[in-house]
């Protein structure tokens, strides 16, 4: 990427962290409650996205919700169980990174469950998200999707560098191994869970940077907020040092500076 690309890059990406900001503001005052779903492609870009969307708002409104595998109690609940005490209340956005919808992708595809099962999730699932739609919740739900040839780039890249590899799993060489197998079963799950009251949206992520900025643009297009007037606090002045103030002799222990 250019230096000039680089800067008109970084100027949209501020620009629509303030409206994110806003629409913070904006989901406290009205008690909105907000669900994002982000699934896709293993290397897609889905950390990426959620970072800028929530690095400059309060992690007390945007909750990420990224469950890991279910434990042995959990395996016997409902499925959905464990996914419903993470549903936002008043004023909160949840993002779910990845959500139900491991039943009918890694988990249908690496015999986590039955193929019964992932059928019955299918047909059960519209049903589920019309409850919460009903409900009065905000949910949307996007996919991003990466090509093959841009996949394995970036598992190339995390593979060599250091600061990656901790993003390189088991699961993401099998999800490299068996891209067809996974072609198939995110065409049917999408098929099957497309629905005008929860939308599917795709996101195109062989450019990262530009997926980052077409996807929190989509979510501040389609969710009804409006600007909140912020009320300016009066600091006022600042209290005078009491006359009888006397530093702690006790001795500090302070972080050297490594750097001049």
């Amino acid at each position: 990427m250019s230096s000039a690309a680089a800067t008109d890059y970084g100027k949209e990406l501020r620009r629509l962290q303030v409206e994110v900001a806003h629409l913070q503001a904006w989901v406290k005052k009205s008690k909105a409650r907000v669900v994002i779903i982000f699934e896709g492609r293993d290397a897609a870009g889905k950390g990426g996205v959620i970072k800028r969307i929530t690095e400059r708002v309060s992690p007390r409104v945007f909750r990420v919700a990224a469950l890991p595998a279910p434990t042995d109690r959990e395996k016997t609940q409902i499925y959905m169980q464990r996914y419903i005490p993470h549903l936002p209340a008043a004023g909160e956005v949840v993002i779910f990174d990845r959500s139900w919808y491991n039943r009918p992708g890694v988990e249908r595809v690496m015999g986590f469950c039955s193929e019964e099962m992932a059928r019955r999730f299918l047909e059960l699932a519209p049903r589920f998200e019309a409850a919460i739609v009903e409900s009065g919740i905000i949910l949307l739900k996007y996919f991003l999707d990466v090509s093959e040839d841009e996949q394995e780039r970036r598992f190339r890249l995390r593979i060599g560098d250091p600061l990656r590899q901790w993003k390189l799993s088991p699961m993401d060489v099998e999800s490299y191994q068996r891209w067809w197998d996974y072609s198939i079963a995110y065409d049917d799950m999408i098929r099957m869970t497309d629905t005008e009251y929860a939308p599917w949206w795709i996101v195109r992520s062989d450019d990262k940077k530009r997926a980052r900025i077409n996807c929190i643009s989509h979510i501040l297009s389609v969710i009804p907020y409006e600007k909140v007037k912020f009320d300016e606090p009066e600091l006022g002045k600042r209290q005078k040092r009491p006359d009888d103030y006397v530093e702690s002799p006790h001795v500090r222990r302070y972080v050297p500076n490594v750097i001049n």
